[in-house]
């Protein structure tokens, strides 16, 4: 499977939403459609017993509401009555108005129970959709390919996790719970009106409702380009934020707090405009509203107050109609506010579908089986790769990493060594040729398979925010702790949390930021013990030591290695010259390969290397030495302060690292 090319890449996000922003042209309808599953859960009678009763507990609820007024007007005209004390008393008027007036009390406490019984059977609804839609949007970050995780921006994706499972909130909450209720009592008061008065009520209530419901929906539709435009600048602010606290040190390091400040200012500066436009246009929203209510409101009333002055409506009527008015006024009030708020629900949702729509770039293969290591032997047949498809990254390389051997990679910067690493992980399909362990192509078999297989040690490790014991056992979550233990005493970590207050359960901050370099460097050799693949990957393990530690974790390194097969990304030259194999990549070609021997008696360009490296490695301990003669620190210098053999680039240290 050749990778995506990004051009094709970049013009289908062209025809989508940005993942990062909101500039959505996603039909909200097809959004809608797409949460349904999610509030009508298959596979869950209990969840779909509790929609079905939420909504007779509605449809109760609202025949409660609309009785109410009913009570009312009747208690009116028993009480507008032209008759004595004495009269009303045998008639039953005085029992029956305290009946009525007790049922009007009963009915507004029945209406009001009846609606926290419909919300509490919907918050479990709701809840279960939230956490099912951001899990399966959690798992499906986690699917997606390495070139969407490095072109992503973790703030905005933080942003639209937290913006979908609010707009779930607001959908559910707003839409089964205001908006089918709203319409229902509108039916009855419809009902109502036909049987207490006539037709021409009813063409004014609906003629209202509907300039209502128009105003409301032009008006709302004006606002959500603004909301967007909120949106846009509430996650770039985000991703700024989030990006400047992640790189404090380096901010510290440059002294660039101020300019950090500005250009996150410059976003919520953008977001002040837009907060300040959406206010605005809710008050003009606001007002509207209430003025062609009032209006429809008011022609009805100066109906019914005219049938009363002519006898063919009764006061009651007159408390009826001010009553109903007066009661749906307020749902209708909801029901701008539930449109603004459905519309924006389903704006914040439409980025989380757009994410789950996202294809990962590499996938298994239909019929994809699990990888099964006989012995581990891994072989790079003919490969060529690139990212882009306008520059070449590998270039027909072929070599084998027999069994229980360890082949080292070497090169200068740009030659594709850590490429070939991500190959072998299949983080990216090749262009052609293949990749096989024991001969069994690795986009045949299934990736958890494969990844489970190889170990590695990365070069820049970084931590959960967790405990030591956490990001150990992180190798083999089923560890029991004297495994973790035994792990950690193979990788020289063990005296280290002996002398931590908390031991294993101490926390080593953001990206393991507690911890210095080579303790997390530890951490992660530990981690892969634990493991205990088959094949290991080391791409240059101990950098971040001492020469002291790097000897004995470089010794342990070896131990586990023996009966596996290895494959090192070497910088430092001294650290793979036991290699059974070193292979020598220049411009993604594989230019020699052989042993640390050979290869010096071949005087090319790892000899080249190896010279370079050594000689500034010279240059180092003869300035430590007269450093140290002249009574001054022997501390390691920065390279900035070495002689510098190869050039105003050259770093002694890393002189090949990709």
């Amino acid at each position: 499977m050749r990778p995506r090319n990004i051009a094709t890449s970049q013009a289908s996000r062209s025809e989508r939403p940005d993942l990062l922003g909101l500039s959505a042209e996603t039909s909200h309808w097809t959004v809608f459609r797409s949460l349904l599953p999610f509030i009508w859960p298959a596979g869950r009678p209990d969840l779909r017993l509790e929609v079905i009763g939420a909504l007779v507990v509605l449809v109760i609820a609202k025949l409660v509401t609309v009785a109410v007024p009913v009570a009312f007007k009747t208690v009116t005209d028993w009480l507008a009555t032209d008759m004595t004390a004495a009269e009303a008393a045998a008639k039953g008027l005085v029992l029956g108005v305290s009946m009525l007036i007790v049922a009007y009390g009963v009915g507004r406490v029945l209406m009001m129970a009846l609606n926290q019984m419909r919300d509490v059977l919907f918050t479990r609804v709701g809840q279960h959709a939230i956490r099912e839609l951001n899990n399966r949007t959690f798992r499906h970050l986690h699917k997606l390919s390495l070139r969407f995780h490095l072109e992503r921006r973790t703030g905005g994706l933080s942003r639209v996790i937290e913006r979908g499972t609010r707009g779930i909130d607001l959908i559910v909450r707003m839409g089964v719970m205001q908006l089918a209720p709203t319409v229902i009592e509108l039916v009855l008061v419809s009902a109502l009106l036909v049987f207490y008065f006539d037709w021409s009520y009813v063409l004014i209530l609906l003629a209202t409702v509907a300039v209502y419901m128009w105003y409301t929906f032009v008006a709302s539709e004006r606002r959500i380009a603004i909301r967007r435009e909120m949106n846009e600048s509430d996650t770039e602010a985000n991703t700024k934020a989030i990006d400047s606290l992640l790189n404090f040190e380096t901010v510290k390091y440059f002294g660039n707090e101020d300019a950090e400040a500005r250009r996150y200012d410059a976003s919520m500066a953008r977001y002040e405009k837009a907060a300040v436009k959406t206010y605005y246009s809710l008050g003009m929203l606001n007002a509207g509203q209430a003025a062609i209510y009032t209006v429809g409101m008011t022609l009805v009333m100066w109906l019914a107050a005219t049938g009363v002055m002519a006898g063919t409506h009764t006061v009651g009527d007159f408390v009826l109609i001010n009553a109903l008015m007066i009661q749906l006024s307020m749902p209708l009030n909801f029901l701008g506010m539930v449109y603004r708020e459905i519309k924006q629900g389903l704006v914040d949702l439409e980025t989380m579908f757009a994410l789950l729509a996202e294809k990962p770039e590499v996938e298994d293969r239909p019929g994809a089986k699990p990888l099964v290591v006989r012995e581990g032997t891994v072989r790079f047949d003919n490969v060529s790769f690139s990212y882009d498809g306008d520059r070449q990254i590998l270039h027909d390389i072929s070599f084998e990493v027999p069994a229980g051997k360890m082949v080292a990679i070497v090169g200068p910067s740009g030659a594709g060594k850590s490429t070939i690493s991500r190959i072998l992980f299949r983080f990216y399909d090749i262009d052609r040729g293949a990749v096989t362990i024991d001969g069994q192509d690795i986009r045949d078999v299934t990736q958890t398979s494969l990844r489970a297989a190889i170990g590695v040690v990365p070069q820049d490790t970084v931590l959960f925010n967790d405990t030591i014991l956490y990001n150990i056992r992180y190798g083999r979550p089923d560890a029991s702790d004297e495994d973790v233990h035994a792990a950690a005493r193979l990788a020289q970590i063990d005296k280290f949390i002996a002398t931590l207050p908390q031991g294993y359960a101490t926390m080593v901050g953001e990206r393991g930021l507690k911890l210095s370099g080579g303790e997390k460097q530890r951490v992660a050799i530990a981690r892969t013990i634990l493991k205990g693949p088959p094949i290991l990957m080391l791409d240059e393990a101990t950098s971040a030591l001492d020469s002291h530690t790097e000897k004995e974790i470089q010794d342990a390194l070896d131990r586990v290695a023996a009966d596996r097969t290895t494959l090192v990304i070497a910088h430092r030259l001294s650290t793979i010259v036991h290699a059974d194999a070193i292979l020598v990549l220049d411009k993604g070609r594989l230019v020699e390969q052989g042993t640390h021997a050979e290869l010096i008696a071949k005087e090319g360009l790892y000899a080249s290397l190896w010279s370079r490296q050594r000689q500034a490695e010279r240059a180092r301990e003869e300035l430590a030495a007269a450093l140290e003669s002249a009574g001054a620190s022997a501390s390691p210098l920065p390279s900035a302060a070495y002689p510098q053999p190869a050039g105003p680039n050259f770093d002694p240290e890393r002189p090949f690292d990709d």
